[in-house]
């Protein structure tokens, strides 16, 4: 599969789950327990750059990864399987799939503002230019919604939110959102794993507590001037 068909897909995936998580909150089934105990992220979240992952060292670091794993089994005399890279123009382990599983990662996890809405029943993660990631509470249950592109899951291990998303193709995505000890920084895992590529590629985002407004300035990222800040108007 080539990178820019990966992309294609990855693309329409994505924005099919964009429609899916907006109409189907009633539709959830209880299924495995979980030790419950709510963390409260109200608030308003913008994006560290400096403590967040870079994805090109991510990257950098799932290549080497393949590479070992290529050199392990050259040197147990084993047969390249699928866990070995072969970084040619097609098949698994492939430099189209490798990067083509990176990009992905880069624009699910793209918003440097997130707004979080939570109470007893209920969660709303608003991500600035992405879909909002949405979970409903019933006493602790870890909770599975079937959509005709997969499935979704949320719900509460240990201190930790986690929301998963079945797609076909052999993808799934999973983000783990956790409170720092001051609740005044939130670190949110994504991990992006696809049959195509032998280990999942997990980019760290964290983010720190703001009062909108109160800072003077706003920043977004942008391709090509990377992060451009300007005054707000007060």
């Amino acid at each position: 599969m080539s990178a820019r068909l990966l992309d294609l897909k990855l693309l329409v995936l994505l924005s099919s789950v964009c429609l899916l998580l907006a109409c189907t909150s009633g539709r959830q089934q209880a299924s495995q327990a979980q030790n419950s105990k709510p963390v409260d992220f109200t608030g308003s979240w913008e994006l560290d750059y400096s403590q967040s992952d870079n994805i090109q060292a991510r990257l950098n670091s799932l290549v080497r990864e393949l590479r070992r794993d290529m050199e392990r089994r050259s040197q147990g005399g084993m047969q390249q399987g699928p866990a070995a890279v072969s970084f040619g123009s097609s098949g698994a382990n492939s430099a189209p799939s490798v990067i083509g599983l990176a990009q992905m990662a880069e624009m699910i996890t793209r918003s440097a503002l997130l707004e979080i809405e939570q109470d007893e029943h209920e969660i709303k993660v608003k991500r600035e230019e992405n879909f909002a990631l949405g979970c409903e509470f019933h006493g602790g249950q870890f909770h599975t919604v079937e959509t005709p592109l997969g499935s979704e899951s949320c719900g509460w291990s240990s201190h930790q939110l986690v929301f998963r998303i079945l797609l076909p193709e052999g993808l799934s995505i999973q983000h783990v959102m956790t409170l720092g000890p001051e609740g005044e920084r939130l670190n949110v895992a994504t991990t992006v794993v696809s049959d195509q590529v032998s280990y999942p590629f997990t980019l760290n985002r964290v983010f720190n507590r703001f009062e909108p407004g109160s800072s003077g300035y706003s920043c977004k990222m942008t391709l090509t001037k990377g992060r451009v800040c300007t005054t707000q108007s007060q």
